[in-house]
């Protein structure tokens, strides 16, 4: 895809989705990468702490060839790492529409009417999570025919296979089984959606990712993320000689027992010697509180994603992770600094019986196909 893909005559404006800090992290990453301008000087512009919605129809910065609109969630942690993501958006020069996607019933309809103007004139559209049913229905409205889908984590690993073999769009773990009725009725939408996401004479569809990529649609511009971006512009960290543990949502997502992983957690600090824990954005303060007072570990609380906090440093020689993304983002942030990330594996027997069958084979996947890590062994449980 040409990084200046668009109508010819005048310079294309790109339109990007974003509801996570990783998935913003990765719009830079993207525009990066391509070469996108920002605006001549660097935009400040206040994120505003109550609901409101910036005018439809505002004029970008003067040169910005990109917008990014935050879609925000409720979750506060995730909602301030998106803060601290959109300002540094705006270092960048781009523009940023905050969106209070989700405060009350009716915002849904307000932010997709004042967005659909926007949406019919963009050249372009990124998205960060193309199995989010807020993206899907913004998808029904945009006439755009360059579409890119930057990492969401391993949920892109599991899109492009889904997208390859010409399946509904459904997130891994969700657990197996006849759809329910929210999915029978938003299934339009979602076929509309995986339609658009298919690559035609009209149609150019790029896959922005740092995460293996196995089966690739026809037709489908695959793009390696390798982090150049953050590379550039934080770091090289001081590294301590110690080792720090990441968490996972498995837990809240409901794949892996809590009791198990509180026991996994200490058996692996432990062995190794892990004196904190960089907790997931998801993860419940219930269940931190429960690992600091069992584990002794220290809880840290990360206002950006890992991958921008371990590049500033200090940071551990060793980083120890459960499968999660970043066992591929990670060295790829962290390269030639010496850091070393070793993966444990997922015993079968943490599993929740709510899990989705396919949990197991995907979890082995994301640390098998992992490179530049260390694997470790599932820790023994009493």
């Amino acid at each position: 895809m040409s990084p200046r893909a668009g109508q010819a005559g005048h310079s294309a404006h790109t339109l990007a989705f974003v509801e996570s800090p990783v998935q913003l992290l990765n719009v830079l990453e993207w525009a990066h990468l391509h070469g996108l301008r920002g605006a001549p000087e660097p935009v400040r512009l206040s994120v505003p702490a109550q609901a409101r919605r910036s005018p439809d129809g505002a004029q970008a910065p003067a040169g910005a060839e990109l917008t990014v609109v935050v879609l925000s969630p409720t979750d506060p942690m995730t909602r301030g790492q998106l803060r601290r993501m959109a300002d540094l958006a705006r270092d960048e020069g781009y523009r940023v529409r905050w969106e209070e996607a989700r405060g009350g019933t009716t915002a849904p309809f307000h932010t997709i009417g004042g967005l659909a103007g926007s949406l019919r004139r963009a050249d372009r559209i990124v998205m960060g999570d193309p199995f989010s049913r807020y993206v899907q229905l913004l998808l029904t409205i945009t006439r755009a025919h360059d579409l890119v889908v930057v990492d969401d984590g391993t949920a892109t690993m599991e899109f492009v296979a889904q997208l390859a073999r010409g399946e509904r769009l459904v997130r891994w773990h969700r657990k197996g089984g006849r759809p329910g009725a929210r999915d029978l009725l938003f299934a339009p939408v979602s076929s509309s959606a995986r339609r658009r996401l298919t690559p035609s004479d009209r149609r150019r569809v790029e896959v922005f990712s740092s995460m293996p990529v196995t089966e690739t649609p026809e037709g489908v511009t695959v793009t390696t993320n390798d982090f150049a971006w953050t590379r550039a512009r934080f770091g090289p960290p001081r590294i301590t000689k110690g080792a720090d543990m990441v968490g996972t949502s498995l837990v809240e997502t409901g794949v892996v027992d809590g009791d198990r992983y509180l026991e996994a957690v200490q058996s692996l600090a432990r062995a190794h010697g892990a004196t904190r824990y960089f907790a997931h954005r998801r993860e419940h303060t219930d269940k931190l509180h429960r690992l600091a007072t069992e584990t002794g570990l220290e809880i840290v609380r990360p206002d950006l994603p890992l991958e921008l906090i371990a590049r500033r440093g200090p940071i551990g020689r060793t980083i120890l992770s459960f499968p999660s993304t970043v066992v591929h983002t990670l060295p790829l942030a962290l390269a030639g600094t010496g850091v070393r990330v070793a993966v444990c594996d997922i015993d079968p027997s943490w599993l929740t019986e709510n899990a989705s069958p396919r949990a197991q084979g995907f979890l082995s996947g994301v640390t098998g196909t992992a490179k530049d890590v260390h694997r470790l062994a599932a820790v023994g449980l009493a």
